[in-house]
């Protein structure tokens, strides 16, 4: 039996056989759709983190206080001993390091922000003019401490903070009082939602000597470091590192952390969780290899006398074991398919559901559905063949 042969018998079993193939197909497709969809849901959460990080700042570094105990772990620097503060000296003595473009001293905390009757809490950010650059704000109006004019009692609105106080009127130039202290809208923050969790149209900005006397600390909650390139990125952290410890006494009590350090960290974390999915989404596909091999062993019995007809006219048990090969591929293939293309329209939904999510499916994942069902399926095959390709053709004819 030639291999034109053998295709076309083995297709037009399929199509004869029509219930049987069409719920081989669906458990194939189900399979292939749920790895591609978990896949895409993993990689687009991996995508959208990677963005988040990204969209903070370019050539970024954090200095925080307190040395990180695990290896200089992202886990291990936020939850580090802090035997000293950073200050606003600590933050202009990096401002001054030839690898430095921009610093921002940083300090958070909440208070009541009231003006025209209206009255509500905030998150107020203490920092100087280059938090906007630093972190990749826009200002939809206005300005926000010009070098020089520190000192002046000026406040950056969110966006949504300017709407709700302001709906009527122009923002800028207004007086507000944000906890006891008056201050006088100097910008608006273009919208921008939320980043990292954190909305920033729901923020303020004020200059952080305020902030300070507002909180009643002299220590600053970071230092946000915009490196001159990329390449100063390293060069830029060890300059840090050491005229911190030259500032404190020769002690190590500073963690920098590096943008690339962080993404790089979460790119592992969320691939291997998509990895991961993806492993047991392909669980699926085993489970529709187990009903392959069952209705194959239906089949066999089903088809007992057409086995050995075909044995009769000189099929070989090698013909046979082929046929039903083949049999397995077109159901394989066709499940792999329709389920590539089922999992597509759910990464579709997935993204019209959620359009800040990516859930793109890799390219990687349909390819590996596709064979992964077909070695399933032709796996799945194996006994069933064998089986029929033992039939003895006096014997299966005789069960006509």
């Amino acid at each position: 039996m030639t291999l034109a042969d053998t295709l076309q018998t083995s297709f037009r079993t399929v199509l004869s056989y029509r219930i049987r193939s069409l719920l081989i197909v669906l458990a194939m497709a189900l399979g292939v759709a749920s790895v591609v969809v978990l896949t895409a849901l993993g990689d687009g959460a991996r995508n959208y983190v990677i963005n988040q990080f990204s969209s903070i700042g370019t050539n970024l570094l954090v200095v925080l206080p307190g040395r990180a105990e695990t290896s200089g772990s992202f886990l291990g620097a936020v939850l580090g001993q802090t035997p000293r503060d950073l200050t606003l000296k600590d933050a202009q003595i990096l401002g001054r390091l030839p690898q430095v473009r921009r610093y921002a001293p940083l300090n958070v905390g909440a208070a009541e922000l009231s003006a025209v009757n209206r009255l509500r809490e905030v998150t107020v950010l203490g920092s100087n003019a280059d938090l906007i650059p630093v972190r990749h704000m826009q200002l939809a109006q206005g300005s926000f401490l010009a070098h020089g004019t520190e000192r002046n009692a000026q406040i950056v609105l969110g966006a949504k903070i300017a709407r709700e106080f302001f709906p009527r009127s122009q923002a800028i130039g207004q007086r507000v009082r944000l906890g006891d202290s008056r201050f006088i809208v100097s910008g608006v923050l273009a919208s921008q939602g939320e980043s990292m969790g954190f909305n920033t149209d729901e923020i303020v900005i004020i200059p952080i000597d305020y902030a300070q006397q507002m909180f009643n600390t002299t220590s600053l909650f970071r230092i946000l470091i915009e490196a001159k390139s990329h390449n100063d990125i390293e060069p830029a952290k060890r300059a840090i590192l050491a005229a911190l410890k030259q500032s404190h006494d020769g002690e190590e009590d500073v963690t920098v952390i590096t943008q690339d350090a962080i993404l790089a960290t979460f790119d592992r974390i969320l691939h291997t969780m998509t990895l991961a999915v993806a492993g047991i989404a392909a669980v699926s596909l085993i489970v529709a290899g187990i009903l392959v091999m069952n209705v194959m062993l239906v089949a066999v019995n089903q088809r007992t006398a057409e086995i050995g007809l075909l044995k009769a006219i000189g099929a070989t048990s090698s013909d046979i074991r082929r046929l039903f090969f083949a049999e397995a591929v077109w159901l394989s293939f066709a499940g792999a398919v329709f389920g590539s293309l089922l999992g597509q329209l759910g990464s579709l939904m997935l993204r019209l559901a959620y359009p800040q999510l990516p859930a793109w499916a890799p390219v990687w994942a349909s390819i590996a559905g596709v064979l992964v069902a077909l070695i399933t399926g032709i796996a799945a095959c194996l006994w069933p063949a064998n089986q029929a390709a033992r039939l003895d053709a006096v014997q299966a004819l005789s069960k006509r």
